[in-house]
């Protein structure tokens, strides 16, 4: 005989339903002998109230994509049934919880917990944000929130790092992409939700923390001890290595990355003498953010035609997204350096500028995060982040699960110049009253300083002698 507790979480599906009689008929048990009832009628759920619009940077233009390119995958008919019978086992489920669990458990903890497990087993992207995540999501995208500099995911019960972000205490203290988080302090992470993890990983300014991490390269796990700090995130910075060539790094997509990006190449072409000969764009290790901004940064350099386009099951999911006609280079060669975490913003980003043949992309394969999230507001303190499409480059491309693959493949690498023995064989130098060598000349110096940038960073000194020679080439094709 189903107990009070089974009728009320009808009733509470009933209401979600719009019909509470009738889904508490459809699921009581009728009475012995009785011939069996009709099949109830489909409750359909009435119409949402208008919902609040989520906080987003103002679009591009975006022009629904053509009819004629209808999703495999049917919208769902308003019409459909309820599954009766899996409501009734979510029922006895909660029933036996609320009656035998060995502590009293709340309403609203059991279904928040519900709920949180409905969109984690969707996807690692979809969630429940209750009041404290929806409001840190939204202050993410300012550049401006409290933590380590990471981000994250999960893969195979592990807290994966996604990339660190750039001047963090995470970068700081070495973290790399890739890395795998197996305990927090004390605590093992398997098993735990992100939420759950990332919630442990926070903590008050100036407070250590330590994780314990397995890093491929490595036979046996790490530990790492981190000072957390309130992280700023400037998501653009640039300088010139060379004089007419300038260098880009964006370290997240941010509301304001697209003008804070053209600033900053207006401000290397005054460095420069109002030229740019090439530039390097760096995404290495930038995990993504605002869609917008990523469409911005691709038509500064693309002229014409599609940027990205989305698809999804709904028609409002299908977006177009395309250039104007300014390219803020002026056709300069173009270099852009992506890794393993440079994900989903920075791969459309790459995708784009690969596919228009506008930029040579070198380094490694990408993360492959080509899905769309949307934040789809309940009330006003809490959302779903919930996964609502898929990216695609302009010819076609899925990047979900892929990737963009570098048309040069770079290797992250270490410079080190050669050790001079402590004992060695007598030099000039050595003498007494030997002559001194004469100031080096100018090229000696440049040779000094192309030294010091591969010891620095490889792949970019590498980046820097593939775009001399772009350049040296276009100027060929141009006599």
């Amino acid at each position: 005989m189903p107990t009070p507790t089974y009728h009320r979480l009808l009733t509470w599906i009933g209401i979600v339903g719009a019909a509470t009689a009738c889904v508490g008929v459809a699921l009581a048990e009728p009475p012995a002998g009785a011939a069996p009832a009709a099949a109830p009628a489909p409750v359909v759920a009435p119409a949402p109230a208008a919902e609040p619009a989520p906080v987003v940077a103002p679009a591009p233009a975006a022009v629904p994509t053509p009819a004629a390119e209808p999703s495999s995958t049917p919208a769902p008919a308003a019409a459909d049934a309820l599954p009766l019978d899996d409501l009734r086992t979510f029922a006895e489920v909660y029933e036996r919880i609320k009656d035998d669990y060995v502590e009293g458990v709340k309403d609203k903890t059991l279904l928040e917990s519900a709920i949180r497990g409905m969109l984690s087993g969707l996807d690692p992207h979809s969630s429940y944000l209750d009041k404290d995540e929806y409001r840190e999501i939204q202050v993410g995208t300012t550049g401006e929130f409290g933590g380590l500099g990471i981000e994250v995911g999960i893969d195979d019960g592990f807290v994966k790092i996604i990339s660190p972000i750039d001047d963090t205490p995470a970068q700081r203290a070495g973290l790399q992409a890739g890395d795998l988080i197996t305990r927090i302090d004390d605590k093992p992470v398997k098993g735990l939700a992100l939420n759950e993890a990332v919630n442990l990983m926070r903590g008050k300014p100036g407070t250590e923390i330590r994780l314990t991490i397995m890093r491929g390269s490595e036979g046996r796990p790490l530990e790492v001890k981190v000072q957390r700090d309130i992280i700023h995130v400037a998501s653009v910075k640039s300088r010139t290595l060379e004089p007419g060539f300038g260098y880009l790094r964006l370290s997240q997509f941010q509301a304001r990355t697209t003008e804070d990006m053209r600033t900053a190449i207006e401000a290397l072409k005054k460095e420069n003498k109002g030229e740019i000969k090439g530039l390097i764009l760096d995404l290495r290790n930038n995990p993504g953010g605002v869609l917008n901004a990523a469409v911005g940064v691709s038509d500064a350099f693309i002229t014409d035609g599609l940027i990205v386009y989305t698809q999804g099951r709904l028609p409002d999911s299908k977006l177009q997204f395309k250039a104007g006609p300014d390219d803020v280079l002026g056709g300069a060669p173009l270099v852009v350096l992506v890794n393993g975490g440079s994900a989903s913003a920075s791969e459309i980003v790459a995708g784009a500028l690969q596919d228009h043949k506008r930029a040579l992309i070198m380094g490694t394969q990408t993360f492959g995060k080509g899905s769309v999230q949307t934040i789809v507001p309940i009330d006003e303190t809490t959302a779903l982040k919930l996964t609502t499409a898929r990216y695609y480059t302009p010819s076609g491309r899925s990047i979900q699960a892929q990737g963009i693959a570098p048309d040069v493949v770079l290797e992250r690498g270490e410079f080190k110049p050669r050790e001079e023995s402590e004992v060695g064989s007598v030099k000039e130098s050595d003498l007494r009253r030997h002559l001194d060598s004469p100031p080096p000349p100018d090229e000696a110096k440049a040779d000094d300083k192309k030294k010091t940038l591969a010891a620095e960073d490889l792949q970019l000194a590498e980046a820097l002698n593939v775009l001399k020679g772009l350049t040296i080439l276009g100027r060929s094709k141009g006599n």
